[in-house]
């Protein structure tokens, strides 16, 4: 749908929906559903699947993992099945990415943003979706490094995004996501090059 025949009103609305959405906090819901210590209390006090894994285990972890992806994935293909614009897609990702990030239910402190990262490009389109997934399963399991896996992903993610669905409001959208997901993996950054970063599955 043009962009300019769709409400701001509605845009706004798909906006607040992903948000909002995009604020629940899988890692802190499941582990409090599971008995297990508060992610944000334990291990790299983030509340993601990475630190879920290493305080609770594989189950907690793929459930966590799953969920934020979901937060992704639901709001951006609602949209994409309402025939949005290509702005309200980019949009509507951009906000359930920055839920995840900046929860207004947790005092605007959340995940790193990778999950629901891949979630977004899922649901805008599968074949960028699977082909950041399978960067990040590559870096992951070749080299071991959660963070470095994300950071990979995220740099190839605009491309991906543009090449699949030709829409230049997605791939910016997309950059700004991945730019925050640096920003939010900047202490990663820092023990990947003092050869400090913990590698997957390792006990902090």
């Amino acid at each position: 749908m043009d962009t300019l025949q769709q409400p701001i009103i509605l845009i706004l609305a798909y906006a607040l929906f992903g948000y909002l959405l995009g604020s629940l906090s899988t890692a802190i819901i499941t582990c409090k559903l599971m008995g297990l210590p508060d992610p944000r209390t334990t291990g790299s006090n983030n509340p993601g699947a990475t630190n879920v894994l290493r305080s609770g285990g594989k189950k907690a972890a793929a459930i966590t993992l799953i969920g934020d992806m979901l937060k992704g994935v639901i709001p951006v293909l609602l949209v994409v099945l309402l025939d949005a614009s290509s702005i309200a897609i980019a949009i509507t990702g951009l906000c359930a990415f920055l839920g995840h990030v900046f929860p207004v239910y947790y005092k605007f402190k959340g995940g790193k943003g990778v999950a629901t990262l891949l979630g977004v490009l899922l649901g805008t389109s599968w074949m960028a979706g699977l082909g950041s997934i399978a960067v990040w399963l590559l870096v992951a399991f070749g080299l071991k490094y959660s963070s470095l896996a994300a950071l990979v992903a995220a740099l190839f993610a605009p491309v991906q995004i543009w090449y699949f669905t030709g829409s230049t409001e997605m791939a910016a959208s997309t950059a700004l996501m991945s730019l925050i997901l640096f920003w939010r993996h900047k202490s990663n950054v820092q023990n990947l090059l003092a050869g400090k970063e913990n590698k997957i599955g390792a006990k902090r």
